[in-house]
C-alpha cells in the first residue's frame, strides 16, 4: 500500500491539474471502485458532473479531493489504485476503471489493478471527510501537536514498531518507512514502546519524518508498476534503502548481514547489530 510519501507525490500532481477545473463527464468501467456508493455506478457518475475542484489534501495515506461545493471524493488507493492524467483519446491503461473528463480536455484516470480501492462521495467533507476523521495528524503536518505524540507513544505498551503502524496514533507510516526510521534511530522493533527512553522516542520520529522527507524527494519508493505518479513514471527511493528489502545485505553503517523477520503476516528487515535484541535497548 501507498505509505506517506507516495500519496503525497500523487496529491502534488494532481493539484496543479485539478483546482479550478470542472467536471465535463464520468464514466465507470466496472462497478467495483464504486462499491461505496449505494445508489450505483450510474448515479455515482451523475453526481459528480459539473463539480468544479478545489485543491487535493492529504492526511497520512489518506487522498482526498474537495469540491468547491464542501463536498470531497474520497480516494482509497488500497494496494494498486493509482491516478493517471491523460488526454481522452489516449489508450486506456490496462486497469483503467473510472474515467474524468474535465473541462480543459484533459481526462483524470483512476485505475486499479487488484480493486481493493475506490472511489467514494463525502457529503462536506472537503474539509476532513467523516472516514478520515479518526486518522491522527501525519509527521509532515505542521499542526502535529509532536510533545503529545511522544508521549502517546510512551503510554503504548505494543512494539514499537506496531505503535508506528497505527494509523490513528501516527499517521502515514507503513512497513517500508517504519522500518528505514527504526534502523535510521538503532531500535529494535519489537522493544515495548513504553520502556524506550524518551530520546528514542524522539529520535525515531525524527527518523520517521528525515526518511519520508528524503523519499518524497525522489517521487516515493517504487518496487513494481503498482505505484507511479500522474504521469506514470515510479519513484527512486528504493535504491536508497538501508534495511527494508535488503535481507542478507550488508548494513551500511557496520556491515552485518540485514536480516528479515516475520511481523503481522509481512516482513521486518533490521540490522542485527546496530538494532540489538530487545533486552539491550530497555529504558532503565
Amino acid at each position: 500500500m501507498p505509505e506517506l510519501p507516495e500519496v503525497e507525490v500523487v496529491r502534488r500532481g494532481l493539484e496543479p491539474a485539478l483546482v479550478g477545473r470542472r467536471i465535463d463527464a464520468v464514466t465507470v468501467l466496472h462497478p467495483r471502485p464504486v462499491r461505496r456508493h449505494a445508489a450505483g455506478p450510474d448515479d455515482f457518475a451523475a453526481t459528480l458532473v459539473g463539480r468544479g475542484f478545489d485543491v487535493p489534501r492529504r492526511r497520512g495515506k489518506f487522498l482526498w479531493l474537495p469540491f468547491d461545493d464542501g463536498d470531497a471524493l474520497v480516494a482509497h488507493l488500497g494496494m494498486s489504485g493509482q491516478f493517471r492524467l491523460d488526454a481522452p483519446g489516449a489508450p486506456l491503461q490496462r486497469h483503467a476503471r473510472v474515467l474524468v473528463d474535465l473541462d480543459d480536455g484533459v481526462q483524470l484516470r483512476f485505475v486499479d489493478q487488484r480493486m481493493f480501492g475506490g472511489l467514494s462521495l463525502a457529503r462536506g467533507g472537503a474539509e476532513l471527510p467523516d472516514e478520515v476523521a479518526h486518522i491522527a495528524r501525519d509527521l509532515l503536518d505542521p499542526e502535529l501537536d509532536r510533545p503529545a505524540l511522544a508521549a502517546r507513544i510512551a503510554s503504548k505498551a505494543s512494539a514499537i514498531k506496531r505503535v508506528l503502524l497505527d494509523q490513528t496514533v501516527v499517521s502515514g507510516i507503513g512497513n517500508i518507512y517504519a522500518d528505514e526510521a527504526l534502523w535510521a534511530a538503532q531500535l529494535n522493533g519489537q522493544t515495548p514502546a513504553n520502556r524506550l527512553a524518551a530520546a528514542d522516542i524522539e529520535a525515531v520520529l525524527d527518523a520517521a519524518r528525515a526518511v519520508m522527507t528524503a523519499a518524497l524527494a525522489q517521487g516515493g519508493t517504487s518496487f513494481d508498476a503498482l505505484y507511479v505518479n500522474v504521469n506514470g513514471e515510479s519513484g527512486y527511493f528504493d535504491r536508497t534503502l538501508e534495511a527494508y528489502g535488503r535481507e542478507d545485505l550488508p548494513c551500511s553503517r557496520c556491515g552485518a548481514s540485514i536480516v528479515r523477520e516475520p511481523f503481522a503476516n509481512r516482513s521486518s528487515f533490521r540490522c542485527p547489530a546496530c538494532q540489538p535484541a530487545i533486552e539491550r535497548t530497555l529504558a532503565p
